[in-house]
Order: structure tokens, then sequence, then C-alpha cells
């Protein structure tokens, strides 16, 4: 996932750190494997590994969240003395980094949905490269095009523009197939 550019303020408190992560897990409603979480909150670039680390030990001593094995992993579940805890000590914590933490998470997973959504491979071909670009719904493909690149740098290119906003490239894509007029032979002299 990407990577912050530059530094936000960090926050050095362990007790903040707590209820900041309680604050994000009822914000999003709904449980998530520990390394999302971790990632989430490293991305937000405003704890630090220690901190979280040593806020999801405490975290589940106290009760206030809890393991679940599953499928995907260990996943982390707040338990209602963490929601409550959340609910009534969010106020305690900046507004600016409880805005910076949940758009990181939305960030996060916008990015997993546009890896699942879009994908592209590049072949070589005589005289340049082929894009295939895929665009997929959950259970259809929705787009299976392909596309000539004079070279490998500009297929990449190419690819990664399509994967920033996969919806976006369909919708254009359709609108102008949608509106793609007759070709017009008024004009040719016989």
């Amino acid at each position: 996932m990407s990577q912050k550019k530059y530094t936000e303020p960090e926050m050095t408190s362990a007790h903040s750190v707590k209820i900041l992560i309680c604050y994000l897990l009822d914000r999003l409603a709904r449980d998530i494997p520990e390394p999302q979480l971790h990632e989430i909150v490293m991305n937000s670039g405003i704890i630090n590994h220690f901190y979280y680390s040593e806020a999801i030990s405490d975290l589940l001593a106290l009760g206030s969240i809890s393991e679940i094995p599953s499928d995907e992993g260990t996943m982390i579940h707040l338990e209602e003395k963490g929601r409550m805890g959340a609910e009534y000590f969010n106020m305690s914590i900046p507004s600016a980094f409880r805005r910076i933490i949940v758009k990181a998470a939305y960030s996060y997973f916008a990015d997993i949905n546009r890896e699942n959504e879009c994908s592209y491979e590049i072949n070589e071909i005589e005289n340049g490269c082929s894009v295939r670009i895929r665009i997929s719904d959950t259970d259809f493909t929705l787009m299976d095009m392909t596309l000539y690149a004079p070279d490998s740098i500009q297929a990449e290119f190419i690819g990664e523009r399509v994967k920033r906003n996969p919806s976006e490239f369909y919708s254009q894509v359709m609108k102008l197939a949608l509106n793609n007029p007759e070709e017009n032979f008024d004009n040719i002299e016989i």
C-alpha cells in the first residue's frame, strides 16, 4: 500500500493511542485482521510501532478488544467495553488525529478494492507491448481489453493510470462507446 510522503505529528500518550485504536475499530464497525489494522495504523503516520504494540497488548489484557481466529488469520474484535471507552473518551483525542486514522483506513480499503477490481498484464509483442486490462465487479468481468503501447515504460504507465481509478476509466470507455457517431460519408466525392 502507499506510504506517507510527509510526517504527521505523532501521538505520544499510550492512553490516547488505546482510545484512538478503539475509535477506529468502532468507526469500521467490523472485525479486522491484525496485520491490516497494523498497516492502517502505521500508514497513518501518527502512531509508532511501539505505542501500537503496547496499546494492543493493553487492550487485550483489559478486555476492550479480543482476538478471534478465522480463515483470514487472527481478527481483532472490538468488545463492548472498548466501544464504550471509544465513545466516552474520543473527544479527548484531537479531531485531526481521528480524521487522519479514519482516512488512512478508508484509503487502505480503497487500495484493496482497486487491487481486486482491476488488473493489468503486459506482454512484449513485435514493435512494442500489449497491455491487457481487466476490470471486474464482485462476480463478473465488466471489461477485458487489450491496448497497444510502443514500449514497456508506456505500457506500465497505461496500466498504472487505469488502476488509479478503474471505475472512471470504465465509465469513459462506455461513454465513448455509447456516443460514438456513425462514420460520415456525405462529403465523399464520386
